[in-house]
């Protein structure tokens, strides 16, 4: 159950001394490890705003953050000092949600680095000594691991830099590195050949093929949408009619690569005239462009003979 945000008077007479400079210069000078000590200017102390710590947590806390200069003038540290008069477990972890809390808001204020935040709890409760670690990485089923992971640069799956022939051994998950790598390439025609070997293995289902190729066609730069449909499809007969289902999809939606919206504006004056002569004017354009002459009959409605040159 959470904390009332109500104070204890523990935590008030705690807050109110500790909000003066001077009192709190003299808490860290005394508390802090010799170490951090030695980097702080304590008469550079300023008293925070605490606006920035989460709305989840506001119902636990109740105390101060210092921020101060370092002595080389280098960057900020932030103290966070919490107040305890009862042991809690995961206090260690909820010191890091605050530290973390700070290091955004000194973002947003425009920094362009990280500051050090100093998570401090000062504790007074009936149980003694506490006892609870205050390493949050114990808070771990496996805190080896967890130090291991967290002193270490996350992992990073840069697909850049990957080869082509090492993505198409990814197995369920090729189809999209590949198409997020190279949906940015001036033109995707170079990339059918890939995408049909990958496609005649692929156990994508009905969903995720509509997804992936929404995308590819919707935001990749394809200058012939016709052609790259007609060449990914005839070479993947499994897959034709979904592709197609697609194309015709995108058409409706007016998301048509390569279709500008005069064609789309021409083709509803078409329609709404009822002229055949408008909608092969539209056909004829469609053709300049490159487009599949089957998806130009499925977007027009013309015959078979209608768009033969």
């Amino acid at each position: 159950m959470a904390k009332s945000t109500t104070s204890t008077p523990h935590d008030a007479v705690f807050k109110k001394i500790m909000s003066y400079p001077e009192m709190a210069r003299d808490f860290l000078d005394i508390h802090l490890p010799a170490t951090l000590r030695e980097i702080c200017d304590l008469q550079t102390l300023k008293l925070e705003s605490t606006s920035f710590i989460e709305q989840d947590l506001r119902a636990y806390y109740s105390d101060l953050v210092w921020s101060l200069k370092t002595r080389e003038g280098l960057g900020y540290i932030y103290c966070v000092i919490e107040h305890q008069s009862t042991a809690v477990p995961h206090m260690a972890f909820r010191l890091m949600r605050y530290a973390t809390a700070a290091m955004q808001y000194h973002l947003d204020a425009g920094n362009k680095t990280l500051p050090l935040v100093i998570p401090m709890l000062f504790y007074h409760g009936q149980q003694s000594p506490y006892p609870w670690s205050l390493n949050w990485l114990d808070e771990f089923d496996n805190p080896q691991l967890a130090r291991q992971l967290y002193s270490e640069a996350f992992p990073l799956v840069d697909i850049t830099v990957i080869p082509d022939d090492e993505i198409a051994q990814h197995r369920r998950v090729a189809l999209l590195e590949l198409m997020q790598k190279h949906i940015r390439d001036r033109d995707l025609m170079g990339l059918v050949d890939r995408l049909v070997s990958l496609l005649v293995t692929s156990t994508a289902n009905d969903s995720q093929l509509q997804t992936l190729f929404n995308y590819l066609l919707r935001y990749g730069d394809v200058s012939h949408v016709g052609e790259f449909i007609h060449e990914v499809a005839e070479r993947s007969p499994h897959h034709k009619e979904r592709l197609m289902t697609i194309a015709e999809r995108l058409k409706q939606e007016g998301h048509h690569n390569g279709l500008q919206q005069g064609i789309q504006q021409g083709l509803a004056q078409g329609i709404q005239k009822g002229t055949q002569e408008e909608a092969l004017r539209i056909a004829r354009m469609m053709l300049e462009k490159g487009i599949d002459r089957d998806l130009i009959q499925l977007i027009t409605g013309l015959l078979p003979g209608d768009t033969t040159a």
